[in-house]
């Protein structure tokens, strides 16, 4: 409390020191018949001279921030897209930085230059047309150049991938991440909504998930009203329900009845292929707790969203992209660098990949965050081994030497480009 005194009474006194200054100053400017709105021409040099000081610290000043932290502060771009995006960067500041030295620097040169002098009067310059068309079709053709460039690198990283592209899915909900490998055969099994549950979070299309689905809906489970269970409440005289509850219970009703006719038709339609369907989620890999990548493969993301607009951003990447709730989006994405180059690079024992949320998606926003490594093809292989499906890793066994020798003609390819 007597800490808390003692900085008031401070404050309170340095505010009176300062009017009293002003008093004193004032006085002096009376005594020597001297107007204060009119400063001397000495004192005008002095400020001249003052703003071309601070104008050399100040370009000073953003020289080091710059050449201590970078343009982006996130080290090396690690992929072959974030390269070019870094490429539009380095564009970018090169147009801004000559921008602000020039301007910043005549802005300071003409007040040092034209300071206000005794029986010189200032020069009136309204218009000029060659001024005019000079700021206006250079910052026209530099902005003309990014969009151009931006548009290129976007329908580069956006547009359909070929079979090269290993397809992974990354399905977003608040508030973790989940990666969907596709198997040998590079497919996806399909998904839809309609067959989401709590054993089947993704809503994965098989034969069995659609009939589970199916039959939740008719006759209901732990802790879900079926249409069985809804038909019997309402229509029991000895449950007492009021209007309102009755209503609710009635459109839940309905909704269940049509959702039914919905999985009912799938049901049809899905049989006649539902052993070629079936395969192809049966040998996808399901990961939740990390986003492993090999070196130098090319990657096609595709990007759900279970609940609300979620952004999976991968910064040292330079990727990012909206996972939005009934749309599929998608990136392609090539690692450059593994993880453990990235932290030799940096210096940073420490250092991690991670898949960030970049839209604030709730509460718990903040914590959704996803481990991405990216491995060496050894470590790539190995990884791979540890993971099963329903076949099993057979189409690994017998295999390893042809398929180590493909990744590392992968990884090289990024290494000797």
């Amino acid at each position: 409390m007597n800490n808390k005194l003692i900085i008031v009474l401070v404050i309170i006194l340095g505010v009176l020191a300062i009017a009293q200054m002003m008093r004193v100053n004032n006085l002096s400017n009376k005594i020597r018949k001297r107007n204060p709105e009119e400063p001397s021409e000495k004192e005008n040099k002095r400020s001249a001279n003052y703003l071309i000081l601070f104008m050399i610290s100040l370009h000073a000043f953003l020289i080091y921030v710059i050449v201590k932290y970078g343009f982006t502060n996130l080290g090396p771009a690690a992929s072959v897209g974030g390269e070019k995006i870094d490429f539009m960067y380095s564009i970018q500041w090169i147009l801004v930085l000559l921008v602000y030295f020039g301007c910043v620097t005549l802005l300071f040169y003409f007040a040092w230059k034209y300071q206000k002098k005794p029986g010189v009067k200032a020069y009136y310059y309204p218009y000029n047309d060659k001024l005019e068309m000079l700021w206006t079709v250079i910052p026209a053709a530099g902005l003309s150049l990014m969009v151009v460039l931006g548009l290129k690198t976007w329908n580069e990283l956006t547009t359909p991938a070929t079979a090269e592209y290993v397809n992974v899915e990354i399905f977003s909900e608040q508030f973790k991440w989940t990666a969907r490998y596709s198997g040998p055969n590079n497919e996806l099994g399909k998904f839809d909504y309609k067959l989401t549950t709590a054993e089947n979070p993704f809503g994965i299309m098989t034969s069995e998930n659609i009939e589970t689905s199916f039959n939740l809906m008719k006759d209901g489970g732990v802790g879900y009203l079926g249409i069985k269970t809804l038909e019997e409440r309402l229509n029991d005289p000895k449950v007492i329900l009021s209007k309102e509850e009755r209503k609710n219970l009635e459109i839940e009703l309905g909704r269940k009845e049509r959702m039914s006719r919905l999985l009912e038709a799938l049901m049809v339609t899905y049989e006649p292929y539902k052993d070629s369907l079936d395969a192809l989620a049966f040998d996808d890999v399901i990961v939740e707790d990390s986003l492993i990548l090999l070196k130098g493969q090319k990657y096609n993301l595709h990007l759900r969203a279970k609940d609300v607009i979620h952004s999976a951003y991968l910064p040292h990447f330079r990727a990012q992209m909206n996972t939005v709730p009934g749309l599929t989006t998608f990136i392609k994405l090539q690692p450059t660098i593994s993880t453990s180059e990235m932290k030799e690079k940096l210096n940073n024992p420490q250092f991690e990949y991670a898949l960030m949320c970049n839209k604030i998606c709730g509460t718990s926003h903040y914590k959704m965050k996803m481990s991405v490594k990216v491995l060496e093809p050894e470590e790539y292989l190995a990884w791979q081994k540890t993971k099963s499906t329903i076949d099993g890793n057979s189409w690994i066994r017998g295999n390893e030497e042809a398929i180590l020798e493909y990744y590392r003609n992968i990884t090289n390819s990024v290494v000797d480009r």
